[in-house]
């Protein structure tokens, strides 16, 4: 059997073929034993070999080799596959909302933590000298979508193609993968401190030497710590998802952000008010900080490299964390602007919220759309439906696993703020519900942000796999900062507005 080459490229490496595969061999052995006979072909190309898996990877390939299901995809007529109907068992709604309602009240409740840290760390006297912190808050925190998220992403997709299933693919797959979150949290960390005082000093006119060398020390110990944490309590969400048959696409994303703000926001306090009260002192303990992890990044490298999936995103995948932490530097911007002003400085306390939120019923749904896509359609063939031009009742009106998941995630945004918007008032031993006025801006301002999030979920996330770049990489990055400075900005406004109005809107 001859393959041809727009099907020959879209093959996909491993070292095993997987238990999709094998399933797919077992049913269609005639098939099977004809696309033995391929392997004379040249080796330019990724070829399926014996009992050899694939010889070549590339990002943009789709985790399942789509081309093996091509007769099982033919026996589904057309129609059913232009309106994008999934080959995979349906998911009953009630067990898709169970399992997204659950952690999505933990990573609500996280949030909450968040804010009520926020508020008392910025007290602190390195919060109060060297405001540049709250430029740099939302670039730190918003790493969790540009590493934990896409790890959590990529790894679900992974489970439910099946290449997680043998121990020695699945331990490489893993420990390649976090060597690289390594790698990049060092490189973000140090980048977010640069773009942390550049915006300072553009804002203030001035920036002293010494907060500079503390941004940076925070930012990159930060960040660094954080992701070995977060990684691997990551990793254990994934292997217990799997194990207990949960779909980890409606778990991992939102388990991520939970421990993700949580534990960012309490290291960057420590770190930054240790290395505050060190500075004057023993400022060399910050150099020599930077350095070791800074050392640390040839090895990361190296350990990335050994896996096709990491390798390839070693050379691939800056493009979508770099510029989402540069997006999430102008929410910090508007953060700090917002915070200085007397008038509007309890908006501190309800950002990590919002922006939390919005950022977990999001990263929901492009792992589920990214998960669909690479079970069913080859890179750069999308639904019939999602051809033309965008329109956004294809996000919420239909039939389809996608519509159903983007009705109950916005669904979830109305109670679920009510829940943590009380929780907040609870926790600062309020003794009265929020004001009316206060309520209803913030349900406003959340509500628009996810409806907007998910419009925007949907369309990347085909565009980006029509282009052929995997959407588990790329996706959930540009999401999540966008959520950010949307929150942010969509938070201040009403606050502005209450502000105007007579209502403060402090707890």
């Amino acid at each position: 059997m001859v393959v041809s080459e727009s099907q020959d490229k879209h093959l996909l490496p491993s070292s095993s073929v997987g238990r999709g595969t094998c399933h797919w061999a077992q049913s269609h052995p005639s098939l099977s034993h004809s696309s033995e006979s391929s392997h004379h072909l040249s080796s330019n190309k990724s070829i399926l070999q014996p009992n050899t898996g694939l010889r070549e990877y590339s990002e943009t390939d789709a985790l399942l080799p789509n081309e093996l299901y091509s007769s099982s995809r033919l026996s589904h007529s057309e129609r059913g596959k232009d309106a994008g109907i999934s080959v995979a068992p349906v998911e009953p709604v009630c067990a898709m909302l169970m399992q997204i309602l659950v952690p999505f009240v933990v990573a609500g409740l996280g949030t909450v933590s968040v804010g009520m840290l926020l508020d008392v760390v910025q007290s602190w006297d390195v919060f109060q000298d060297i405001t540049e912190l709250l430029i740099l808050l939302p670039a730190v925190l918003g790493m969790k979508g540009n590493l934990e998220m896409t790890l959590a992403s990529r790894l679900s997709t992974a489970v439910n193609a099946g290449k997680m299933d043998e121990g020695n693919e699945k331990w490489k797959l893993i420990i390649g993968n976090l060597a690289l979150k390594q790698l990049q949290a060092t490189v973000l960390g140090l980048i977010a401190s640069v773009m942390a005082t550049l915006l300072g000093w553009m804002a203030e006119g001035k920036m002293p030497y010494d907060h500079a060398v503390l941004l940076c020390s925070t930012s990159v110990t930060t960040v660094f710590v954080a992701s070995l944490l977060q990684g691997i309590i990551m990793v254990g969400v994934i292997i217990g998802c799997k194990r207990l048959g949960i779909n980890p696409d409606n778990v991992a994303t939102p388990v991520a952000a939970s421990f993700g703000d949580l534990i960012t926001l309490t290291l960057l306090a420590c770190f930054s008010q240790w290395f505050y009260l060190l500075k004057d002192l023993y400022v060399y303990v910050l150099y020599l900080v930077d350095l070791f992890i800074l050392c640390l990044i040839p090895l990361w490298v190296v350990i990335s490299s050994k896996h096709p999936a990491s390798h390839i995103l070693l050379r691939t995948g800056w493009e979508p964390i770099i510029t989402a932490m540069l997006i999430s530097s102008i929410g910090g911007l508007i953060l700090d602007k917002t915070v200085s002003d007397p008038n509007l400085a309890g908006i501190l306390i309800y950002a990590p919220v919002i922006n939390g939120v919005g950022g977990n019923l999001v990263s929901i749904q492009s792992s589920r759309i990214s998960t669909n896509l690479h079970l069913n359609y080859s890179p750069g063939e999308t639904p019939a439906g999602c051809r033309g031009c965008y329109n956004p009742c294809r996000t919420f009106l239909g039939s389809g696993a996608n519509n159903r998941s983007a009705q109950i995630l916005l669904l979830l945004v109305i109670p679920g703020q009510l829940v943590f918007l009380n929780a907040i008032h609870l926790m600062k031993g309020a003794h009265t519900f929020p004001s009316l006025l206060l309520t209803v801006a913030f349900l406003s301002a959340s509500f628009i942000q996810v409806f907007f999030l998910l419009c925007v979920a949907d369309w990347i996330v085909h565009c980006l796999w029509r282009r052929r770049k995997d959407p588990d990489s790329y996706s959930i990055p540009y999401l999540t900062a966008l959520g950010d400075l949307l929150g942010t900005a969509l938070l201040a406004l009403a606050f502005f507005i209450l502000w105007c109005i007579g209502d403060s809107g402090s707890v």
